[in-house]
């Protein structure tokens, strides 16, 4: 059978088709469109008009771009950037009526659940108890376990497009003591979560998201051209070097950087500065960059699971959850808000 997931985040509309009739979801088409919708939101996190309607417009084409592939009606999801907008049930709404698809939210600690599930599966049992680190734009999503689903989950504040927003003041490059307010907010912000993992002592520690990706690549990882199965590691006195080099330049000149793109060269800072303290914290000496991620989790939850219908279940069970009290869907142990 054949499915497909939306994924709408703070700077692209994706969408992945994927075969699944397998234990394995084999990719049979991508496609992207990019809108950088963290660049339009007001100091509150809305969503504008204009925003509103370009992302409707995207996720109308790859809903359209889904049907050509044989996909009727692929799981369409948003992150942060939707999720804590404030006027998130707008644009939810906006969406269903302009592109006709019922756009989902999933809580940060959903998220961190179906994220653990495919780096558990791409990293196999042999990684035994397994930490997993994800930076987004609007959070950063930690998990650990030593099962198929993790044992301990959190969503913080601390994605790299928020801080830079929050906390370096439209700095360019940033100064020493925003610097030092980022590491102290990482440092709050993770104390807790910091403390139960040095507790589990993971034994292989996995990071996913385009954040760690391009980080791995600023500090000599192969690039994507050589496919998935390269294994790309990402170690803490490496970062750390790699973190004083961008920290020192503009974002024009991070660009130019190995790994860096232009469309996250703004927050690449905030988001080296996030890694670097979580990876202290923790004790994390190394991390392994896991090529799955949330799509996939969202995939493995319906392969694994064998229902074939619990999406369309939950499409109909939430037609009227937009404007009122919002439902739950439970994936794989995790929570999802419409």
């Amino acid at each position: 059978m054949r499915v497909g997931v939306v994924d709408v985040g703070s700077n692209t509309v994706r969408l992945v088709v994927a075969d699944a009739d397998g234990q394995v979801p084999l990719p049979v088409h991508t496609a992207k469109r990019r809108l950088r919708l963290a660049e339009y939101t007001d100091a509150r996190g809305r969503l504008g008009e204009e925003p509103v309607r370009a992302l409707v417009d995207a996720v109308r084409e790859v809903q359209e771009e889904a049907e050509r592939w044989g996909v009727a009606e692929p799981f369409a999801f948003a992150t942060s950037i939707v999720r804590d907008a404030p006027n998130r049930d707008e644009v939810l709404a906006a969406v269903e009526s302009g592109a006709g698809v019922r756009l989902r939210t999933l809580s940060g600690e959903a998220e961190a659940e179906l994220t653990f599930l495919a780096a558990r599966r791409w990293m196999g049992w042999r990684a035994g108890p397994l930490v997993l680190f994800d930076i987004g734009g609007g959070s950063l999503e930690v998990a650990f376990g030593r099962s198929r689903l993790p044992d301990y989950a959190a969503s913080l504040p601390l994605g790299a497009r928020r801080l830079t927003h929050e906390l370096f003041d439209g700095q360019d490059p940033p100064r020493a003591e925003h610097l030092k307010a980022v590491r102290r907010q990482v440092r709050h912000q993770l104390r807790d979560v910091a403390a139960r993992i040095r507790w589990e002592m993971p034994h292989t520690a996995v990071a996913t998201s385009r954040t760690f990706q391009q980080l791995a690549r600023l500090c000599g990882a192969a690039p994507g051209r050589h496919g998935p199965f390269v294994e790309r590691r990402l170690d803490r006195r490496s970062l750390g070097v790699a973190l004083k080099e961008l920290a020192a330049l503009p974002a024009e000149r991070r660009a130019q950087l190995p790994g860096i793109s232009a469309a996250r060269a703004g927050q690449s800072v905030a988001g080296a500065v996030v890694a670097h303290t979580a990876m202290k914290l923790t004790g994390t000496e190394t991390l392994t960059v896991c090529p799955w991620a949330l799509r996939e989790g969202i995939l493995l939850r319906y392969i694994e699971d064998g229902d074939a219908d619990w999406w369309a279940r939950e499409h109909v069970r939430s037609a009227d959850a937009i404007g009122g009290a919002p439902t739950s869907l439970h994936l794989a142990g995790a929570t999802c808000t419409t």
